[in-house]
């Protein structure tokens, strides 16, 4: 059986759209879209924006699990490949719906040492 997208048609069509607000207002508070995590790593990535320009670079909150949770980039050619220490790949979270803008998932993953929701 194969493994669910990290991404499906209507979260890149959105992520993309998000891109485009992004890139004329790199200040615009968006909402994540899709929440995907190593089962087996405690690393979380909350993505909200996808760079129109390349189609996979992706914009959101990262929680690599070492306390630190940030925003940045990374690519989802880069997620596709992570597996983690039981050999278990990235996967997306089926359930998730963002409840919240960017700005408040960043205040409480600060305050709390990683993203929690």
């Amino acid at each position: 059986m194969p493994a669910e997208p990290l991404i499906t048609d209507e979260h890149r069509a959105q992520l993309l759209a998000n891109g485009h607000v992004r890139a004329a207002d790199a200040q615009a508070d968006l909402w994540p879209v899709v929440r995907l995590f190593t089962p087996d790593a405690h690393a979380t990535w909350l993505l909200a924006a996808l760079n129109p320009a390349d189609g996979d670079t992706a914009w959101g909150l990262c929680d690599v699990g070492i306390g630190m949770p940030e925003l940045g980039t990374i690519r989802l050619s880069d997620l596709a490949a992570i597996v983690g220490p039981d050999q278990l790949p990235v996967r997306r979270d089926l359930h998730f719906h963002a409840v919240r803008p960017m700005s408040e998932y960043l205040r409480l993953a600060q305050d709390n040492g990683s993203i929690t929701d």
